[in-house]
Parts: C-alpha cells; sequence; structure tokens
C-alpha cells in the first residue's frame, strides 16, 4: 500500500504543476500533506516537516547567500566581459546562443555545484534569450541537462556517494567512465544544435550591433539571406513577441525597437557598477570556487562570508547594501520558499517509509534471469529513482541493495557504482533538487513547463550515456 501511495503521490505532485493547477509551492506542501493522513500518519506530519526542514536548512542557506553573492556580482560588472564575449562568439544567432549555453553551463559546472552553475549561466544568457525573443525553457533544459552530465565528477556528489557507499575508491568509478560522460556531454552539444537551428528557423537571428545596442534599429538577418529592413526601421516579415511565447514564420526576426526590452547585462552606465573594483571580485570570486572545491569550510559558511565581504567591500553605505539586498530579495524569498516546501515533501516522503517501500518494490520486480546484466538494470533504475527520489535516498538505501543482488550474479559492486550514474542528466531536473528551482526561478520559468520540455531530453542523454557505458565496456 505504501509503495502504490507513494507513486500515486509523486504522479500527483507532478500532474497538478505541469497542468498548472497549483502552483510549485504549494503542491509540494498540500499533496505530501494529504497523503500523509492518508496513510494514517497524519499526526506524524510535524516530526517529518520538522525533520525535512532541518536536513534541508544548510541547502537553503547556502542558496540565499549565494543568490544575493552572485547577485552583487552581476551588479558590479564581474560577468559583464563574458556576456560581451558570449555575444560576439554566438553573434546573435540564436543556434550559436543555444550551443553557448550548454558550453557555458559545462565550463562552470566544474565547480561541482549546480546552483553556481545555473546563477552564473541564466545571469549570462538570461538578457540574451529575451531580446531576441528565444524560448527561455531551452535555456533551463540545455543548462540542466549539461549540469546533469557534469554532476558525476567527483567532486559533485553522486560519485562520492557511490564509493561511500558501497567503500570504493572514486577514481576507480569515475575515471573509467570519462569517454561515456564524454559522449554524453557531445549528445547534449548536438541536442543544443539542434535545438538551436530550431529557433534560428522559427526566429531568424539579428545583427550583433543590433543586440549590443537594443535602442537602435532592428536589422533582420535572415537564416539564409542578408538583412532588410524599411523604412520605419522594422524588418519585413518580422514576428513580434517575446519569450517563450514568441512565434515567427521562420524567416521572422524579433521584436522592433518599440517593444525591446532594457539589455541590464550590457548596461554600461548603471549606478550599481564598481570598475575599480573589478579584480578584486573577480579574485574573491575565484577564491570562493577553489575553497569550495577544496571543501576548506561547508558551502553555506563560505557563501556566507562571500556575500557578507562582497557587499561590504563594494558598497560601504548601508543605504547601498539595504538597497542591494532588496533588489535580490524576490529571488531570495522565491527559492528559499521552494526549498522549504521541498522539505515539506521529502518528509513526508521519508518519513511514512513511502521510499523505501517504492524502491525494494522496484528492485523485486527485477526479474531472475536479468542477474548477469544487473549493471544495465541499475543504470535504468538510476533514471526513475533518482528522479524520484534524492541522491541520498538512492545511493545510501537503494545502490547497496542492487550491488548485493549484482554481486550474487558475478556482477562487480565498482560496475554497478558506475552505472549509478547515467541517470544525473534527469536526476537535475527532478523536483526535489534544490538547484532546478533557482535555474526556474531566475529564468522566470515555470517548473511545469521546463518539466514538460527538459524530462524528455534529459533521459535521452542519460540513455545515451548508458549505451556508451555498455560500448565501450564500461558496464
Amino acid at each position: 500500500m505504501l509503495t502504490i501511495l507513494g507513486f500515486t503521490m509523486i504522479a500527483t505532485f507532478l500532474v497538478l504543476i505541469m497542468m498548472k493547477k497549483m502552483s510549485p509551492i504549494a503542491a509540494l506542501v498540500l499533496v505530501p500533506a494529504l497523503f500523509c493522513v492518508l496513510v494514517g500518519k497524519g499526526a506524524h506530519l510535524g516530526d517529518y516537516v520538522i525533520e525535512g526542514v532541518g536536513n534541508l536548512a544548510p541547502t537553503a542557506a547556502m542558496l540565499m547567500f549565494a543568490i544575493v553573492y552572485f547577485g552583487v556580482m552581476i551588479d558590479v560588472g564581474l560577468f559583464d566581459p563574458i556576456v560581451r564575449g558570449i555575444l560576439r562568439f554566438c553573434k546573435a544567432d540564436p543556434m550559436r546562443i543555444v550551443v553557448g549555453t550548454a558550453l557555458l553551463a559545462a565550463i562552470v559546472s566544474l565547480d561541482g555545484d549546480g546552483s553556481t552553475t545555473f546563477m552564473i549561466t541564466v545571469s549570462a544568457m538570461y538578457p540574451l534569450y529575451k531580446r531576441l525573443g528565444m524560448s527561455l525553457v531551452v535555456m533551463t533544459g540545455v543548462a540542466a541537462t549539461a549540469n546533469g552530465v557534469m554532476n558525476t565528477l567527483p567532486w559533485g556528489g553522486p560519485t562520492a556517494r557511490a564509493a561511500t557507499a558501497l567503500k570504493l575508491d572514486a577514481g576507480d568509478i569515475f575515471v573509467p567512465m570519462i569517454p561515456a560522460l564524454a559522449v554524453g556531454l557531445l549528445f547534449v552539444f548536438i541536442l543544443s544544435y539542434v535545438l538551436g537551428m530550431r529557433e534560428r528557423k522559427r526566429l531568424g537571428y539579428l545583427s550583433l550591433k543590433e543586440a549590443l545596442e537594443p535602442e537602435s534599429e532592428t536589422v533582420l538577418v535572415k537564416a539564409g539571406g542578408s538583412g532588410a529592413k524599411d523604412a520605419s526601421g522594422t524588418a519585413s516579415g518580422s514576428a513580434s513577441g517575446s519569450g517563450s511565447d514568441a512565434t515567427g514564420s521562420g524567416s521572422g526576426a524579433a521584436a522592433g525597437p518599440g517593444d525591446t526590452e532594457e539589455f541590464q547585462g550590457l548596461d554600461p552606465n548603471r549606478e550599481t557598477l564598481r570598475p575599480k573594483l573589478y579584480w578584486f571580485n573577480a579574485g574573491l570570486t575565484i577564491a570562493l570556487l577553489t575553497a569550495m572545491i577544496m571543501e576548506l569550510l561547508p558551502i553555506p559558511v563560505l557563501f556566507i562570508l562571500g556575500a557578507a565581504l562582497a557587499l561590504t567591500v563594494n558598497y560601504p553605505k548601508m543605504s547601498d547594501q539595504r538597497a542591494r539586498i532588496g533588489a535580490h530579495a524576490e529571488n531570495v524569498l522565491n527559492v528559499a520558499g521552494m526549498v522549504f516546501a521541498a522539505a515539506v515533501f521529502t518528509g513526508v516522503l521519508t518519513g511514512t517509509g513511502m521510499v523505501k517501500h517504492m524502491a525494494d518494490w522496484l528492485v523485486g520486480a527485477i526479474p531472475e534471469g536479468m542477474g548477469p546484466h544487473m549493471a544495465i538494470v541499475t543504470g535504468l533504475l538510476s533514471l526513475p529513482l533518482t528522479y524520484f527520489m534524492s541522491n541520498d535516498g538512492f545511493y545510501f538505501g537503494v545502490l547497496p541493495v542492487l550491488a548485493e543482488a549484482g554481486a550474487a550474479h558475478g556482477v562487480s559492486p565498482v560496475e554497478i557504482a558506475r552505472a549509478s550514474l547515467v541517470g544525473q542528466a534527469l536526476h537535475m531536473s527532478s523536483p526535489l533538487v534544490p538547484a532546478v528551482y533557482v535555474l526556474v526561478g531566475m529564468a522566470k520559468v515555470e517548473f511545469g513547463d521546463h518539466t514538460r520540455f527538459t524530462v524528455k531530453w534529459a533521459a535521452l542523454t542519460s540513455l545515451v550515456v548508458l549505451a556508451a557505458s555498455v560500448v565501450f565496456g564500461i558496464v
């Protein structure tokens, strides 16, 4: 019964948010509360929620201060050169922009923290997507999938968890997986190219000069031809629109001058800029990321210290500090609220025992004849299991059981551990991953829209990694 109720609870949550019948925060709180009562554990709801909140409190603190820190870095202009560099690479071409999003997300993912990756990627790319009227779910989908592949780095979390759970060396798990992960990352770039070509066909693309100077006349560069504009400065045959709702006939452009939005990311005159402190801010950010990778202090502590130092040095006046905190308060509230709401969901799912019963049922459903192929089975199971439960729950609760089942049929634990990593591309879009709320929150994308668009591509990426692992003899 707990198994059925567990799957039903997750399905109910996903249906409600994807159909936009409830907001993610409301669904994360009310759906598990209802099911907690249905399983007869309503009297323990408070205990489950408090335990869930306690477990996620450090994550919430990290996200709150990380948003403030990177928000200040955006305000002072630290990422302006990155935005301009990407613009020059992309040349305001939607195809290049989408590929550039995947590339940027993959590079920034080297720090091992998904929230940091999404904050930097969205900060750099969001103004460009909005300026050209590109689909924002393409940005969030590509960024999440690229980060999911890179999340398998030894310091990213899953590999370390697998090594700890099965008492293996992280290097023995990760290093042989590099070829398969490289294929997965290549697939993400190919996917980005295909999605970018769709956006180019839908919108056309603007000249670099027009993208950099939104107040100037619109110059349409068609996908297969030269630029053209009428006497009023509006591109002929263009289709107006913005964000994910923009539509075009295949040769249309973004909206004309009257409909443009201010390109804040490149505004050279905003009052918050601190050009004289550029190298201080760059050094502080590098030091912060280095300390994270080296684990000198817990990540929440690092961001609390970093945010306080960044505010104090860049904005010595109290009024300026209050203004910067207020400017980012909406993002902080949205993300922190989502994390604590997710704590209700995970607290009930774990406290009632639903997660354990779901995992046991899935493991028990494996046919006896599949025993010699337990590595492949583990890889396939990693997709739904890491999507519907936390990495901690999967790697410490389910993986040891799968490893024991594999050992009984001669499959080594290290192969099981490697196979368990393939689901990470999908995992990074799970509603139980706090970082995904940073991504959709900063990109101003509905979580349901992100889920509908991303899940199929992320699952396909995971399957590509698994297939490559089999071909290369890794699992």
